[in-house]
Order: structure tokens, then C-alpha cells, then sequence
């Protein structure tokens, strides 16, 4: 298998090494106190027992003399299994006891020694001859006599050889199976860090139908890819609206140029005063319709910033809409309409009058230009305000064609007319400023059915009015 470099690199490979590295150590602190309370705990009773028969042996001398003491050895040698014995008398000659000599010359008064022993297992007719390991205290007694009492220790001794074979194993099988389980999790790991990189590769090269691979069982790089496909969906949004706001922006705007640059022309040609004042009228005319497009959207600008969320101020919304209502009634009724209007007073809300009033102004006029029931006569319009649980309404209704359920989130984008002939007067920039004075202003933007025509609903936070 061959081994990717990148692995060691990663964030999950140096976290799993971290873990392991704290595991390790603790599991070797617990198996070595393990080792401690075992193995140790048995060498300490083994050599509590030895000193215990040496203080035994050492009061009986005292007590019985050299003869009692001769007599007990020789007792304890025959009798015990493991244990060792030996009494040295003056010039070093042995007296009593299971072993032949003294292990080693120039001994100190007291010391622990340990030693070789051979001992002898099996039958009679097929002795087997093993070396094992002793255990011993060596006390000097008065009259220039020597003791030595020990244990074989060969099968405690192997026990803590193997704890220690147990606690090596036990810490490089988990090193092992540590490093071998963090190579694999970095691995898969790594393996979807570079889908997504690839795919992010993709659509940097420009193709923003790409998504992130989502494997699909919720982990946190799934919840990371869900994430980023919601972005690269809404960018891959924002984007075609950028493309068909360009395409509508040159439309709008060349039109009027290209009338503002053939009247000015014909205008030199005829070369008379009363043709240069016929083509500055209208240039400016075209002049002011390009200026009402650039403050439309300048206006939505400020608006989506929230640049003029500090000029909020309280105010009645029934004012504001019995002032337009009041300002576009007679241009309804010289249109060949009507508008009605009903409202209360005392409907506070924390706004800023001027554009409020802009985004009704949109509302009215949009139901002017498109809420005509019957083309020979003009919009029957309804605007109605009240108070809606803690939202303040604001409706403006009319009977016309109305806006299909699959175009009300479209229109609301800049320069989106439904209008495709673009035969009615406007920049398409009405509804895109009304929600985004609703967005300042807390509240919402709703379009409904009127049966027939369209209801445009404006919905905002009701403000206590304080006394």
C-alpha cells in the first residue's frame, strides 16, 4: 500500500498522535503501578518473611544456644519447600542447612545478596537439573557464626519478567494500532478534504454548477459541504441575477441615449432655435428618467446597508399612507380610476418617512401602470392600514392581471420587469426598493392573490406608542 506523505501533515493524524501519546502514557503509569502492587509487593512480602525467620532464628541462639539453634535449621531445611538455609560456624566451616557454602566471601555483617542455585525436578530415573535464582539475608551471629536464610525466588522472578514482557507488548500494540487508526482516519479524511478541493477547483475555473461531494452521513464535513452548496447555490443566484440586471441596466439605459444622441443630431441639422428647445425639453425629461434610476438605486443601496437604520424615528404609519393616498388620488381619477383608502390612526411604527412613503409610492404606481381591470378604463385601486396582532398592514390591492406565484421572489430582484416589450413607463426597480426599505425598516414584502389581481402586503413591527 503505498503511503501518501499529506497524511502526516494533516490536523486529524497530529490530534490522533496527540490522544495517543496521552493514552500511552497513562496506560504505561497504570500497568507500572500494576507491576508496582504485583510483582513488587511480592518481593517486599518474600523479604519480610526472610528477616521475620532471621529474627526467629538469631532469639532462638540467643535463648538455646548454638545446639537449639543447629537443631531448628536442621528442621526448617528438611521441612521447607523453597527455603534456604545455612549456618557457618568459626573459619568458615558449614555446621547446618540445604546449602553447601556460602555464596560469596567477605560478606558485611547484614546485606541482601541474591545467588545462583541449582535445583533438581523430575523422578528419580529422569532428574532434570535447573538453574534458578535465590534470594538470601546474610546476619552475623556472635561466636563468629554466620547465617543465611533465603527463598527461591525463579517463579517471582519470572512473574515480574512477565509483567514487564506484558507492560512492553501492551505499549507497542498500542502504539501500533494508535498510529495504524490515525493513519486510516486522516486518510479518509484527507480523501474528502480533496474531493472538496478538487471540486472547489471546478468551480474556480468558472463553472458554478459545481457542488461539494456530501458523502452523506452527517458528520461535520458533511454539515461543511451542506454549507458551502447553500453559498455556491445563493452565489450561483446572485451571479445570473448580476447577468440579467447587466443585460436590463444596458437596455434601460441605452434606449433613452440613443433617442437622447438622434434628437440632438436632428436638432443641429435643422439648425433653428425652436428645434434646439423642442430637443433640450426632452433631453432633460430623458435626463430626469436616468436620474430617478440612479437614485432608485442608490436608494436600494442605502437601504440593504442599513446606512440610515440611525434616522429611524417613530412616526404614524396612518399619516404617511393617508398623505400618499391623498397625493396619487386625483392621478388615479384623471386615469380613469379610483382609490380608496382606509386606515386608523395611532398605528406607530419606528420608521423613516421619507422612504416608507417611496415604497408606497412604488406600490401605487405599479398598481396604476399594471392594475387596469379593463384597457379602456383606469386601476380600481384599495389601500387599507391597520393593526394585525403586533404588526402594523399595509395593503395596496387592485384588479389586474396580477403576478403568477413563480414570478413574485423573481420581480423583487433589480431591473426584472414582467413587461418584456417594455412598452409601460419604469426601471423595474420598484418592488427591489419596497423590499429593501422592508428589510431596513424590520418588516417583509408580501405578494398575494387578489382574485383578480395583485395584493401587495407591507408588514411592520407595531411600536408601542409610550404616554
Amino acid at each position: 500500500m503505498r503511503v501518501n506523505a499529506k497524511i502526516f501533515q494533516t490536523s486529524t493524524f497530529r490530534l490522533a498522535a496527540i490522544y495517543l501519546l496521552v493514552f500511552v502514557l497513562s496506560a504505561g503509569a497504570i500497568l507500572a503501578y500494576v507491576y508496582y502492587n504485583t510483582a513488587g509487593l511480592l518481593e517486599r512480602q518474600t523479604e519480610d518473611t526472610i528477616r521475620a525467620e532471621v529474627l526467629g532464628l538469631s532469639e532462638q541462639y540467643q535463648l538455646l544456644g548454638i545446639s537449639g539453634m543447629i537443631e531448628t535449621v536442621e528442621r526448617r531445611s528438611k521441612a521447607s519447600r523453597g527455603s534456604l538455609y545455612l549456618l557457618m560456624g568459626p573459619n568458615h566451616t558449614r555446621i547446618s542447612g540445604n546449602l553447601e557454602s556460602m555464596p560469596q566471601a567477605n560478606l558485611p555483617d547484614e546485606s541482601w545478596i541474591d545467588f545462583p542455585i541449582t535445583v533438581t525436578t523430575g523422578s528419580d530415573t529422569a532428574p532434570k537439573v535447573m538453574q534458578h535464582t535465590a534470594h538470601a539475608y546474610h546476619v552475623d551471629l556472635t561466636g563468629d557464626y554466620e547465617l543465611l536464610v533465603g527463598r527461591d525466588v525463579h517463579e517471582l522472578r519470572q512473574f515480574g519478567d512477565l509483567i514487564r514482557r506484558t507492560l512492553f507488548w501492551a505499549v507497542a500494540m498500542v502504539l501500533v494500532t494508535g498510529l495504524g487508526g490515525g493513519y486510516m482516519m486522516s486518510r479518509n479524511f484527507l480523501r474528502k478534504v480533496d474531493a472538496i478541493t478538487d471540486a472547489s477547483h471546478v468551480i474556480m475555473a468558472g463553472d458554478l454548477s459545481g457542488r461539494m461531494p456530501v458523502a452523506g452521513v452527517g458528520d461535520e464535513l458533511d454539515r461543511l459541504a451542506n454549507s458551502l452548496n447553500d453559498m455556491l447555490s445563493q452565489i450561483e443566484r446572485l451571479m445570473g441575477g448580476m447577468k440579467e440586471v447587466t443585460g436590463n441596466v444596458a437596455h434601460d439605459l441605452r434606449t433613452p441615449l440613443t433617442r437622447m444622441r438622434a434628437r440632438i443630431e436632428a436638432a443641429l441639422r435643422q439648425d433653428s432655435k425652436a428645434g434646439f428647445k423642442t430637443a433640450l425639453d426632452h433631453t432633460i425629461e430623458d435626463c430626469d428618467k436616468l436620474l430617478r434610476t440612479f437614485n432608485a438605486l442608490l436608494s436600494i443601496a442605502q437601504a440593504e446597508a442599513g446606512q440610515k437604520r440611525q434616522e429611524l424615528q417613530t412616526l404614524d404609519a396612518h399619516e404617511t399612507v393617508t398623505d400618499v393616498a391623498e397625493l396619487y388620488e386625483p392621478l388615479v381619477e384623471e386615469a380613469g380610476g379610483t382609490l380608496k383608502l382606509e386606515t386608523v390612526p395611532g398605528l406607530h411604527v419606528r420608521g423613516d418617512r421619507q422612504l416608507l412613503a417611496q415604497a408606497l409610492n412604488n406600490l401605487i404606481d405599479n398598481a396604476m401602470k399594471y392594475g387596469e381591470s379593463n384597457p379602456m378604463i383606469g386601476a380600481d385601486i384599495a389601500v387599507r392600514c391597520f393593526q394585525e396582532g403586533q404588526q402594523i398592514v399595509i395593503e395596496v390591492a387592485d384588479h389586474g392581471k396580477g403576478i403568477a406565484p413563480e414570478n413574485r421572489t423573481r420581480v423583487r430582484n433589480r431591473f426584472v420587469r414582467l413587461d418584456e416589450s417594455r412598452t409601460k413607463p419604469g426601471n423595474g426597480l420598484g418592488l427591489s426598493l419596497v423590499s429593501s426599505v422592508m428589510t431596513l425598516h424590520g418588516g417583509q414584502l408580501q405578494l398575494e392573490d387578489n382574485n383578480p389581481g395583485l395584493r401587495a402586503i407591507l408588514r411592520l413591527p407595531l411600536l408601542q406608542a409610550t404616554s
